[in-house]
């Protein structure tokens, strides 16, 4: 006889990417599975309910307080075993609103990468960890996904246990379906040329993911480098702008939100990142998956899984020269760029979703016995 789970999270976009093998783990075990994000009401697969939440970016947003009422209403009426919270701004406020229960559920919080680190400004630091550190009597399991988050955490008391996994699990059977000449199709309709070298970046247009630094580091290299940076976002027109200014037309791609990147990771040479932080990130891990050499940033999350010089090359934020110069290395040693997408390949196993899936559900088992 299953229970009763509530998953929330900032976006209904966040579960459909991440969640959705936990949310059928649940549901075949006869758990009755419930998923409460901000957006319209969509359609999730494996829940048997959804209800939408006025969460809103902004964390002192007055509607961030009412979707966590709304959440504790859920709590006292549904009763659930288990809570499984996500993005930082959703878990707080999920937290809150079992804060004082008498009887609540189960708390297991998934940290997919906190909002600052050692290099981040004091005073939003502080607030940040204040936040995390107000809600830690709430979280019976965290669990974190690379090794500066887990140290913070720890060293804090984030929560009752603190645990560190591989991320979420990537399905690359689902990237695998697409066929080679998907790739090249691509390449055409993108008016990429033969001896193109076509780098790929999909992230949300924020500034925490920083695509200026790649386009800036594109106006130091030759004429047959080409960036494509599927996505959307707040800064997208500003970074389309940007391109324009600096004569990257055509030469830097706007694809728009993209539903499944195998055929840009087929057709692409080489994969960048230019972000501030991160937890674990999907792109990077698909994209080493199909044996790309890549040049990211170095900050957690890319330094968990790049080993520089090793599985790809790491350059110090916010440095378009260095991210040209790391650019620059792959273009002039192709043999190097092949031996990182070897080495890249194989650590991305790790991260498979056939891998991580039963440590994250012995996980969850493991929370409903303490």
């Amino acid at each position: 006889m299953g229970g009763k789970v509530l998953f929330t999270a900032s976006t209904f976009s966040h579960i459909l990417n991440f969640h959705l093998p936990y949310l059928g783990y649940f549901q075949k075990k006869g758990w009755e599975v419930h998923v409460a994000c901000a957006g319209g009401e969509e359609e999730i697969p494996g829940a048997d309910r959804v209800i939408p939440l006025p969460f809103e970016k902004d964390l002192f947003s007055p509607r961030n307080l009412e979707a966590s009422a709304r959440i504790r209403e859920l709590v006292r009426r549904e009763r659930y075993d288990l809570i499984s919270a996500h993005t930082s701004l959703a878990a707080f406020f999920t937290r809150l609103a079992v804060k004082g229960m008498r009887e609540r559920p189960r708390v297991v919080v998934i940290s997919h990468g906190y909002l600052f680190d050692g290099d981040t400004p004091a005073l939003k630091r502080t607030a940040l960890s204040a936040a995390e550190r107000l809600t830690a009597p709430q979280t019976d399991l965290l669990l974190t996904m690379n090794r500066w988050d887990h140290e913070y955490a720890k060293k804090h008391r984030l929560g009752k246990d603190v645990v560190n996994i591989p991320g979420m699990g990537v399905d690359f059977t689902e990237l695998d379906r697409f066929p080679p000449e998907a790739g090249a199709a691509l390449r055409r309709q993108w008016s990429i040329p033969a001896g193109g070298f076509l780098m790929v970046y999909p992230a949300e247009f924020s500034e925490r993911k920083s695509q200026q630094v790649l386009i800036r580091a594109m106006s130091r290299l030759p004429e047959h480098c080409y960036l494509a940076l599927p996505g959307s976002g707040a800064l997208l027109e500003s970074c389309r702008a940007l391109a324009d200014g600096l004569g990257l037309t055509g030469r830097v791609l706007f694809p728009g939100q993209v539903r499944g990147m195998g055929p840009w990771y087929a057709a692409a040479d080489a994969a960048v990142s230019a972000s501030r932080s991160e937890g674990l990130p999907f792109n990077l891990m698909e994209a080493m998956h199909f044996g790309l050499p890549a040049a990211v940033s170095r900050v957690k999350g890319h330094t968990d899984l790049v080993e520089d010089g090793v599985s790809g090359l790491l350059y110090p934020y916010g440095d378009a020269d260095a991210c040209a110069e790391a650019i620059r290395t792959l273009l002039d040693h192709p043999e190097t760029g092949a031996l990182l997408g070897r080495n890249a390949r194989e650590r991305a196993e790790s991260f498979s979703l056939e891998r991580v899936f039963p440590t994250v559900t012995a996980l969850y088992e493991a929370a409903l016995k303490d």
